[in-house]
């Protein structure tokens, strides 16, 4: 077993957001990656533009809210909840609340 102290585990920051990749694994055929976002009140990820990447994306909200959009389709989610993205399909997150939104995430690919 490999335990890591999510502390530990240097951030890419910038002024959205706060990004940890814990695990990140590539084999042959296979890749996926797990860590943390933590999304700033006020902000939007990606800061422009929209997401879209060749992975699966699962996450889980662990704290706050955040306001998508996936395929030109708006959906809140919130804190206690999970949602699933496949690969190819165009988003964004906004944090429309007053609080930090946290999340943790699975990309397979």
């Amino acid at each position: 077993m490999n335990i890591i102290n999510l502390q530990d585990v240097s951030p890419e920051e910038n002024q959205a957001y706060s990004l940890r990749t814990v695990f990140q694994e590539l084999t042959k055929n296979t890749s996926v990656k797990i860590g943390t976002v933590t999304v700033y009140p006020g902000e939007k990820v990606p800061l422009t533009g929209v997401s879209n990447h060749t992975e699966d994306e699962y996450s889980i909200i662990t704290k706050g809210t955040l306001l998508t959009e996936i395929n030109g389709k708006q959906c809140r989610v919130s804190s206690g909840q999970a949602t699933f993205i496949p690969a190819g399909e165009e988003h964004t997150a906004f944090n429309d609340g007053e609080e930090n939104c946290e999340l943790v995430f699975v990309m397979v690919g």
